[in-house]
């Protein structure tokens, strides 16, 4: 299948699973500060593996992990009924960390230039 139209349809996919996190899905388990990263749909449509970012604790990023997985068949059916597509990709969550680990790298990149500082200062002075 054509790589454009992959990519169309994982990112209308993204943009569904999107708005239903945040509007429509009540379930107490998932985070509210729960972001869609990434969608890759696999190129015969059978599957749509969602990347999902959750802030906060470990509970709760396997609360919200459990969360989705239950409502899954809902979501499934949603992208069916907003997407017009022939076969509705099965979505499967994964937990992405990629932002924590920027916040993580760039908070120790600020402490090294910190202390560097301190040391030209101390030098100097």
């Amino acid at each position: 299948m054509d790589t454009k139209r992959i990519n169309r349809i994982s990112e209308e996919v993204r943009k569904t699973v999107s708005e239903l996190l945040t509007i429509e899905i009540k379930d107490p388990r998932i985070s509210p500060m729960v972001t869609v990263t990434k969608v890759k749909v696999t190129r015969d449509l059978s599957y749509a593996n969602i990347y999902v970012s959750v802030l906060g604790d470990q509970e709760a990023k396997n609360e919200t992990m459990e969360g989705l997985e239950s409502a899954k068949g809902f979501i499934r059916k949603e992208i069916g009924n907003r997407i017009d597509l022939r076969y509705v990709p099965e979505p499967v969550f994964h937990l992405d960390e990629s932002i924590e680990q920027g916040i993580y790298m760039s908070k120790l990149i600020d402490k090294v230039n910190e202390e560097d500082e301190k040391k030209r200062r101390n030098s100097d002075g």
